[in-house]
């Protein structure tokens, strides 16, 4: 069961506050004590009541109402985490001028928890040399400031700004509680190529060969990623219902030879390969054109040739020690093993780590309800140098930052 946490919702004023809605109701789904604490223009986009009815707490904006509960003190000092969302151009200059005149401000000020922002505006607003400058003293006073979603915003304007989906926040929300601790923000000017997900293999217009990967891992690795400051592409195999995460750019393929061709396109420009996607070993060595039937004409049973596929992440070490990829300076492969009569899971695992070549290699054990189609992880991290560390079961978000802080602590160590 969670562990019940005291969560304060600061929502500013912005069109995208009625969005605060979902996030409260899914941070009280999960258990938690939830406050939210609006700016009076928040108010005008969406009403207190519909924060009272999902959090079950009043809702206040100013610091002369319940004056004997000292809110403008109280609030803050015995919350657990506060989230913004939407955190506005104005709120965020305010936050860094250390404004306190309302309580929302007034609850940054004395808040000794993290503090998440998760910023919406439009791009413009969001470029502007002063809410960059804003953003990075934020960060280096140890805020985590999301990066935005790039989409519609308010009227038939596009591009960098846009709220991060409610399911984001959330999730981010639940790695700081679960971390203990702010997320740091220590890979600004890495470049990170993640794959995700599994591949389809065609047999024919209607079939193919899967697996059951569902590209939770590898997501969670990128937004992660990008969270911590890194410049993420994200190459998606069959991730039917994740949500494409705030701040990387997401290339779509179905096949291994389509995943490999943008492994081999993106990898020279970047620092750091994550190889999680699920892909296929074999594919059908001839695709049907015309649908295989089964009906009473159809010729007896098909037998279906298999070929094998490229191994992409041996290729990428091959690549990297030819000098292919003088950028690249950490290749991270994932492993879903079991064990069998010749040995168990971290037997296969380190002849894998050996045989592989890559610097860093994530075992997870799979079978019984375990890594693949769920929503939590556990498993080992293996280095090249020999190191094994086991990693505690617990949501796929926070195995992806128990990876993340191995793979930066690397490459503090290979920068010397």
């Amino acid at each position: 069961m969670t562990e019940r946490k005291r969560i304060i919702v600061g929502v500013a004023g912005g069109i995208a506050a009625y969005k605060a809605a979902t996030v409260v109701r899914q941070l009280t789904e999960a258990g938690h004590s939830v406050r939210v604490v609006p700016t009076e223009s928040a108010l005008r986009f969406i009403g207190a009541a519909t924060f009272e009815a999902l959090s079950g707490n009043p809702v206040r904006a100013g610091v002369f109402e319940d004056v004997h509960e000292v809110p403008h003190v109280r609030i803050g000092q015995s919350a657990d985490l506060v989230v913004v969302a939407p955190a506005t151009a104005d709120l965020l200059a305010r936050a860094v001028a250390g404004r306190a005149d309302d309580l929302l401000t007034a609850t940054l000020l004395t808040a000794r928890c993290p503090v998440l922002f998760a910023p919406a505006m439009h791009t413009e607003m969001w470029l502007h040399p002063a809410t960059v400058d804003n953003v990075a003293t934020l960060r280096r006073r140890g805020s985590i400031v999301m990066e935005p979603a790039s989409g519609r915003l308010t009227g038939a304007d596009t591009g960098a700004g846009r709220l991060p989906e409610a399911e984001e926040i959330s999730t981010l929300a639940h790695l700081l509680l679960d971390r203990g601790d702010a997320l740091p923000y220590d890979l600004a000017g890495v470049k990170v190529l993640v794959t995700a997900g599994g591949t389809r293999e065609p047999i024919d217009p209607v079939r193919f060969i899967g697996n059951r990967s569902s590209g939770k891992q590898g997501f969670a690795m990128a937004r992660v990623m990008a969270q911590r400051g890194a410049e993420v592409t994200l190459i998606a195999g069959n991730t039917a219902g994740l949500i494409d995460p705030a701040g990387v750019d997401v290339v779509h393929v179905g096949s291994a030879a389509q995943l490999r061709d943008a492994v081999s396109k993106h990898a020279p420009d970047v620092n750091v390969l994550v190889m999680a996607a699920a892909v296929a070993d074999f594919r059908p060595a001839h695709l049907a054109t015309n649908k295989i039937k089964k009906g009473p004409d159809a010729a007896g049973d098909p037998t279906i040739e298999l070929v094998r596929n490229d191994d992409v992440l041996a290729g990428a070490v091959r690549a990297r020690t030819d000098g292919q990829l003088p950028n690249m300076k950490a290749i991270v492969g994932f492993a879903a093993e079991t064990g069998d009569a010749n040995g168990d899971v971290l037997f296969h695992a380190r002849a894998k780590l050996k045989r592989k070549g890559c610097d860093l290699l994530v075992v997870n054990a799979v079978g019984d309800n375990r890594a693949f189609e769920v929503d939590h992880n556990d498993g080992w991290l293996l280095s090249a140098d020999g190191t094994e560390a086991a990693m505690e079961h617990g949501s796929k978000t926070l195995i992806a930052s128990r990876i993340v802080d191995a793979i930066a602590a690397f490459l503090r160590t290979s920068d010397g």
